[in-house]
């Protein structure tokens, strides 16, 4: 591990986390191809720890509104039905709860499979090849101008549940679900950058205990560090740009690039 290698690995997990191009896919190939698979969990959790820090930092306000919310519930009142048909945020809160389940419940009963598929560069160039052609096929369907409800959401959820697969983007695949369910654009994005809190906070959790078994120096965990605040920083870029990008309905700019480098990686690998 070195500093550059920290760096540019940092830059593809910020970036690659929002972009809907699979970060979980290009930090398979980029530390394949860096030659440092031995990264270790350390630095894979703080990766993770940096890019959850960005989607705090850039949705403040939302999750503010979430909390506060959540612990309103606890307040005498109104009956919880009540102010779930009045509280658009606790209804989306809700939301969110449900369509992180299905991400949930295949990690767990697949957990060995999945594992296992992260040791195939030519697995994660046929998803990336997959995620290209979801992509692309967003450019038939702009979104429309349905809210969120509680079936497009767990729609949402379950393609959370497959990106995690790697290769297949979170994000691209999460927003393209919205889209074919008629969810405007921005509001898709909005919501897949929100559940990507649980489903990578929640993966992010169980690697922390697997870090003790595996120590680091403090000068390699320097460098590491230092990789998460550069994922840190390049994740609420991406998330920006993102947003940018769903305003004007083109999140099948992506699909060429998915494909392209899943096609070359084929050749390569």
């Amino acid at each position: 591990m070195t500093l550059l290698n920290s760096i540019l690995l940092g830059i593809v997990q910020g970036l690659t986390e929002f972009l809907p191009v699979s970060s979980s896919g290009h930090l398979v190939l980029f530390s394949h191809f860096l030659g440092v698979e031995d990264a270790g969990i350390t630095f894979e959790v703080l990766l993770h720890f940096g890019t959850i820090l960005a989607v705090l930092v850039a949705f403040r306000r939302d999750i503010g509104q979430l909390l506060t919310t959540f612990f309103g519930l606890f307040r005498s009142g109104k009956s919880l039905s009540e102010r779930y048909r009045e509280q658009s945020d606790l209804r989306l809160l809700v939301y969110i709860i449900v369509a992180t389940l299905p991400a949930v419940v295949i990690g767990v009963i697949f957990k060995d499979a999945i594992e296992a598929a992260f040791d195939h560069p030519r697995f994660v160039a046929w998803a990336l090849i997959f995620t290209g052609l979801l992509l692309g096929l967003t450019r038939l369907s702009s979104g429309g101008k349905k809210e969120l409800n509680f079936v497009n959401t767990l729609v949402m959820g379950l393609a959370q549940a497959l990106a995690i697969l790697p290769g297949i983007s979170r994000s691209g695949s999460t927003i393209s679900f919205g889209l074919f369910s008629g969810v405007r654009g921005e509001q898709a994005a909005r919501f897949s950058f929100l559940l990507s809190i649980p489903a990578v906070l929640g993966a992010t959790i169980l690697k922390v205990g697997e870090m003790a078994s595996a120590p680091v120096g403090s000068g390699r965990l320097g460098l590491m560090i230092i990789g998460a605040i550069v994922s840190f920083f390049t994740g609420w870029l991406a998330i920006e740009a993102m947003l940018r990008i769903l305003r004007r309905g083109k999140l099948y700019w992506f699909a060429p690039y998915c494909l392209l480098v899943g096609i070359l990686m084929l050749f390569v690998l």
